[in-house]
């Protein structure tokens, strides 16, 4: 599993701004960013290089902020990988409450997945020949 910095915002005009300013004034690199948004509030979910450091800067500046565990995993960058991945994860009976892309890179993608249902899903997945991805993979581990 990964570490991603969750942050929740008004849902207003110039928050998500003011929030990417904050976590880029603590020195912190973002390397992928998920939105979503219910009528009252937003929800960015960020990668970012120090996800601990950023979320206690945010929280020290009044935002609500969060680290959360979430699963990165490399998929072949072709029509069918991701599919064949969430095929698999469906079969272990595993539950993916939602997901984003970080990159591609290499022909492949970096899949990212809230997930629930299996603590040694990551081990599982490794021996079906799918490449988790390790926090040293995408940050510092702070």
């Amino acid at each position: 599993m990964i570490s991603q910095l969750t942050v929740f915002l008004e849902n207003e005009k110039g928050r998500l701004a003011a929030a990417t300013r904050a976590v880029a004034d603590a020195g912190v690199n973002m390397h992928a960013l998920y939105l979503a948004d219910t009528e009252d509030f937003g929800v960015a979910r960020m990668l970012c290089d120090t996800p601990n450091k950023a979320a206690e800067k945010l929280t020290l500046a009044g935002w609500r902020a969060a680290v959360t565990p979430v699963m990165a995993v490399r998929v072949p960058d072709v029509p069918g990988g991701l599919a064949s991945l969430l095929e698999f994860l469906d079969a272990c009976d595993v539950n993916v409450e939602y997901g984003y892309c970080m990159s591609v890179e290499g022909g492949h993608a970096i899949d990212v997945l809230k997930v629930s249902g299996d603590e040694e899903i990551e081990r599982k997945l490794a021996d079906a020949g799918f490449a988790p991805v390790s926090a040293e993979d995408v940050y510092i581990v702070d």
